[in-house]
């Protein structure tokens, strides 16, 4: 089973993002052969629509779960119509989180987060012009 952590760095040792769509890479384990490999995250500088960028990456990577700390609605429909679980998990270092998965310890998401403005909007809050 391939699972996609949301990552700072591209390691095992690297702390969990909590960020899916703003994260710098994602860390791919595979249980079956214990292979690891990273891909930066090439949407984490849209200025928006940054999860689904990141979504259709992981797609491509034929991954089965995906551990993450919040994901936004439209990546979050994405994995929901093919079939890849999504996990909730705090900031932790990467293999932490694949221990905890594999112990069934990690909380499976069934709703998506709010969704975000982009880049340079306040982390989703409303735009108050003249204020």
């Amino acid at each position: 089973m391939k699972i996609a952590v949301s990552a700072m760095g591209d390691d095992l040792n690297s702390m969990l993002d909590v960020r899916f769509g703003r994260c710098n890479y994602f860390v791919i384990y595979d249980s079956e052969d214990g292979l690891i490999k990273s891909i930066e995250n090439s949407g984490q500088m849209a200025g928006g629509g940054a999860g689904v960028a990141a979504a259709q990456q992981i797609l491509d990577e034929d991954v089965e779960a995906v551990i993450t700390g919040n994901m936004g609605p439209n990546a979050f429909r994405l994995f929901q119509s093919s079939d890849i679980k999504v996990y909730r998990c705090e900031s932790m270092k990467v293999k932490k989180a694949v221990q905890f998965f594999n112990e069934g310890k990690l909380q499976e998401l069934n709703t998506a987060g709010p969704a975000h403005a982009g880049m340079g909007r306040g982390a989703g809050r409303g735009f108050r012009g003249g204020r």
